[in-house]
């Protein structure tokens, strides 16, 4: 049987801006995407901590270093700039998988890493 594990998971980032004329999508800065190991297009769930508002969608590649965490198109309506995220993808296993786990500071920074579920 097949289960939907988590994978990977970046944790208290904070939405740098929002496009509401825009195909849907959040940017996530490239090597946000490397650390977090996402790829262009995977599908995420973002869940807001600041208002609880939570959707999905899919990644599209940001520019390195710059901390750039994008909310695009309607779901520039739902999260809005200046809220905290958590974004997440998930994969299918038979086995447990271990969720890469990335905790970011107030500039999108990553501050620690999990390599376990």
């Amino acid at each position: 049987m097949l289960r939907s594990l988590l994978k990977s998971k970046i944790h208290r980032a904070v939405v740098t801006d929002a496009h509401v004329d825009y195909e849907g999508s959040i940017s996530i800065p490239e090597d946000l995407m490397e650390a977090a190991d996402l790829w262009e297009g995977e599908k995420v769930l973002v869940a807001s901590i600041t208002s609880g508002n939570r959707l999905e969608t899919y990644v599209q590649r940001g520019p390195a270093g710059e901390g750039a965490v994008v909310m695009n198109g309607g779901a520039a309506r739902r999260i809005q700039k200046g809220e905290r995220v958590a974004i997440m993808a998930f994969g299918l296993s038979e086995t447990p998988i271990k969720a890469k786990k990335l905790l970011c500071n107030e500039h999108n920074q990553v501050v620690r890493i999990e390599d376990h579920g």
